[in-house]
């Protein structure tokens, strides 16, 4: 009986070290850097800050980063209407404590020198990408972790610009930040279990709900949503239905909230075609990266939904 309290003492040690080693060696992320001052990045840092993590939000000029932190207030304005319905103090309070964890930068370079983590949220072309990370590797600490917020570019291609592939994953948010729980966090073949960790656990901290998935073409999200967009215009362009009569279909049918060309002209029509032009360039034989002639039309003739008035819809 000794002995085997004494074998179960030591087995349960033994395990307790094991959890305190791994425990050392995940990075608990503190400061973030977010480079990147449109929708996506400006929400990013906007979780970021109002949990606790310190923030520098980079972009290229002091203009767009007013306007960046102007966005910012008036969404912590909206959600603290709701958070603090009766106590106007505790949300003023929120939202100037959150504030006060953001700073803004116009130099990435400058900042990275003391962040545990660099979330990339610019424009979607792999090249501006990997120039970024390039040259912030050089003066990024060596545990400092990178992710890039892609939405159909592959990680792997990313984060081959580093040195750091190890400590390289995918956060990929979704719009609006503020309000949308899902994070999807990619790992690549090459990065580390401490990486992927770490970013679980980041994403967690933001009271998000993250899931993990391979370093494939669009990931979960995406890889679902873009080829059943297509398919609903492939659907259209064969007269088989109206695109009003299809958005209605899933709408009721489906219960979704948004017919398939309500969301494309939400999404913008330019965003779906390089999404599907870049998958069709990876495996051109897939009928489901198919590239529409009618999308194509559509961007051609700069009708790229909500954002510039026309799409599939008007809109006034």
């Amino acid at each position: 009986m000794a002995f085997a309290t004494r074998r179960f003492a030591r087995a349960a040690s033994s395990s307790a070290a094991a959890a305190a080693a791994a425990a050392a060696k995940k990075l608990i992320v503190k400061h973030v850097t977010v480079i990147g001052g449109g929708l996506m990045g400006a929400g990013i840092a906007q979780v970021a800050a109002a949990t606790g993590h310190t923030v520098v939000l980079v972009d290229q000029t002091d203009e767009i980063l007013k306007n960046s932190r102007k966005g910012i207030e008036d969404s912590l304005k909206r959600m603290t209407k709701k958070m603090f319905t009766d106590k106007p103090e505790a949300a003023a309070q929120f939202i100037e404590k959150t504030l006060k964890n953001l700073t803004v930068n116009t130099d990435p370079v400058a900042v990275v020198h003391s962040t545990d983590l660099v979330v990339e949220a610019i424009v979607e072309n792999l090249q501006v990408k990997n120039d970024l990370f390039k040259r912030l590797d050089k003066f990024a600490p060596e545990n400092t972790i990178f992710a890039s917020n892609t939405s159909s570019l592959q990680i792997t291609d990313i984060a081959n610009s580093t040195t750091r592939q190890d400590r390289f994953g995918g956060l990929h948010f979704f719009n609006p930040v503020p309000m949308m729980k899902l994070v999807e966090v990619i790992k690549t073949p090459m990065t580390s279990q401490k990486t992927f960790e770490s970013l679980m656990e980041f994403t967690k901290a933001l009271g998000k709900n993250p899931i993990s998935c391979k370093d494939t073409p669009g990931f979960v999200v995406n890889r679902l949503l873009v080829p059943y967009l297509l398919e609903a215009v492939r659907l259209y362009e064969r007269g088989d239905a109206s695109k009003e009569d299809i958005d209605v279909a899933m709408k009721l049918g489906a219960g979704y909230p948004m017919g398939p060309f309500e969301l494309l002209d939400y999404v913008g029509l330019d965003t779906s075609k390089y999404i599907i032009d870049g998958w069709h360039s990876l495996e051109p034989n897939n009928p489901l990266f198919a590239p529409s002639p009618l999308l194509n039309k559509l961007v051609e003739e700069r009708k790229m939904g909500k954002k510039t008035g026309e799409g599939f819809y008007k809109y006034k």
